[in-house]
This record gives structure tokens, sequence and C-alpha cells, in this order.
């Protein structure tokens, strides 16, 4: 190659000698950022932001992922409304404990935190995730809800339905016509806590807007972030711990919740909202198999992407 000082300074108007490096440089550099390859073509992701008037393209590769790592995405900027990321978000899956969103916002509408609900036979045999109370122990319903929330406790969540409800299939009907209410128009409920059935589905679309009106109630929004808490039913001593299932709470810096879940057909779930520097994320992931790793890269890209744009 020759040497720097051997090149002729360019035939054309240009000041200096300096000029004409800086020109090259500068077409290097558009040429190496023009061949950098998106995302694989199966990820239906919006790129094109809208910001005074005019579209900034955003290229994902940052994410450094080969494939999708979940069934369904959503990332969104609240504030503005802006979609920074998605992904098959109008797929109707199995919601798993998301459906608790839904549970507590009927239970907070129509029940008082005071009120006292005794766990019945059915709701003392709550399978999966439970905190194992006994029949016939009483509780505060905001503690009920407190257990539902941080720690998914089914036995919990039935008991507080119950009260509520009077029994299952008529709190399932008011969870259903709060859905119709709210618009979520790919979101059906066959049971109050998360329980797989092929009637119970909903979408990342209609999830993020269940979230955003939950996160409107104060009580929901310190429920949801609560890291620890004890309860103990009126009727005797014995205490419950109760430590969020949110891995991303006291980690991430701004995390306000929102909510865990699984079951085998749901996989892996979340519903996080996060808040920094004056933007408001909130993410939904629907069956992922990484997905503590899958948000955190996914709202550290959505803050780079928001600081950009601010």
């Amino acid at each position: 190659m020759a040497r720097a000082d051997h090149i002729r300074p360019p035939l054309c108007p240009w000041n200096s000698r300096r000029d004409f490096y800086r020109v090259t440089l500068l077409i290097a550099f558009s040429f190496l950022w023009n061949a950098v390859s998106p995302l694989p073509a199966q990820a239906r992701t919006q790129h094109s932001i809208q910001d005074a008037g005019r579209s900034i393209d955003y290229a994902p590769h940052a994410l450094h992922w080969k494939r999708i790592p979940a069934h369904s995405i959503l990332l969104k900027e609240l504030r503005s409304g802006r979609v920074l990321f998605e992904h098959d978000t109008e797929k109707r899956l199995s919601p798993a404990s998301l459906t608790k969103i839904m549970s507590a916002l009927v239970i907070l509408e129509k029940a008082r935190l005071d009120e006292l609900a005794t766990v019945s036979k059915n709701a003392a045999r709550a399978p999966k995730t439970h905190l194992r109370i006994k029949v016939g122990e009483v509780f505060r319903l905001g503690d009920l809800l407190k257990a539902m929330m941080m720690v998914s406790a089914n036995d919990a969540c039935l008991a507080a339905v119950e009260h509520v409800g009077g029994d299952e299939a008529q709190f399932v009907s008011l969870m259903n016509a709060k859905a119709t209410a709210l618009g979520l128009s790919d979101t059906h409920f066959s049971n109050g806590c998360g329980f797989d059935n092929p009637d119970h589905y909903s979408t990342a679309e209609d999830l993020a807007k269940l979230s955003v009106v939950a996160m409107q109630n104060a009580t929901f929004r310190n429920l949801v972030k609560a890291e620890r808490e004890i309860i103990t039913p009126v009727s005797g001593y014995r205490a419950y711990v109760l430590h969020n299932t949110n891995r991303l709470l006291g980690r991430i810096p701004g995390v306000e919740g929102v909510k865990t879940g699984f079951t085998s057909k749901a996989g892996r779930c979340l519903i996080a909202k996060v808040s920094q520097n004056g933007s408001d994320l909130l993410l939904v992931i629907l069956n992922s198999n990484r997905r503590w790793t899958t948000a955190k890269s996914l709202i550290d890209y959505g803050f780079r992407l928001t600081n950009t744009m601010h």
C-alpha cells in the first residue's frame, strides 16, 4: 500500500488534503452502516418512529438475537404511545397468571380491602402455586390480593375470587364484562387465576391495554411494586412471608411491577413497567424460555431508543 504522503491532492475545490480524508472516511462509514444486517425475517417488528413529523428508522441489530426468544413481545413507550418493538402482538395465547391482573382490577372495583374472606375447601385445594392456606382461615381481602399478585398464590386468588363473585363462575363473568368494556376483543377468561384452558386466552396487545388501566389504580400500583410482605389470617397467628416473583424489582432502576406468569402451555410470561429519565416503558413477554435476560435486553434497548429521541 502506498504511504499517505505519496498520495497526490485531488483535483477538486477542497481547501486541503484533510478535507479529502474526511470525505473518504464519511463515505466508508456510510457504506458500513448500510451493510448492517437486521433481525431475522420472522420477527414482525416496528422500527419506524414518528418524531417531529419525520420518520426515523432504528435497526434492532443491537439485540443480538438469532431468533425471537418469545412467542409474542410488545415494548411501548407509554408517554408518547410509540411502539418500540413488537412480535406477534395479536396472537392469542394462554396468559397464565397474568390473568390475575384482571382479577385484581375487578376485586378492587367491586369490594373493599378490609372485607373478611373465609377460605373454602375449593380454594384451599387450588393446584400449582399456593400458600397452603387452610380451610376456614379468615383473611382480609387486601392480604389475599397481596398473595395473589406478589407470589401468584392460586389458593389466595380463589379465596378472593369466591368472596367477591359468590363463586368463580360469577366472578369470571365480571372479568369478561370488564374485558369487553375495555375493548379487549382478543381476550376471554374461563377462570379467575390463569389455569390453561382452550377458552382462556389473551394477546400481548390486550394485556398491555389492561396493564395500563390497572396501573392507574393506586392500590394496584402499590401491590405490584412491593418486594416483600408478611400477611397473617385474622383467625390465627400463622404468618405467611411473601417474596415477589418479579426478579426485576430492586435489580433494574425504575421497575414498578407488574406481574409474572407460568404454566406448561403458556410458558414463562412477564409484564413489566419501568420508568427512567422521563420515559415509561411497558413490556409484555409471552411464552419465553429466558424471560429475564430477554426482558433486560429489551428494557436496555428501549431506553437507548428513547434517549436518542429526546
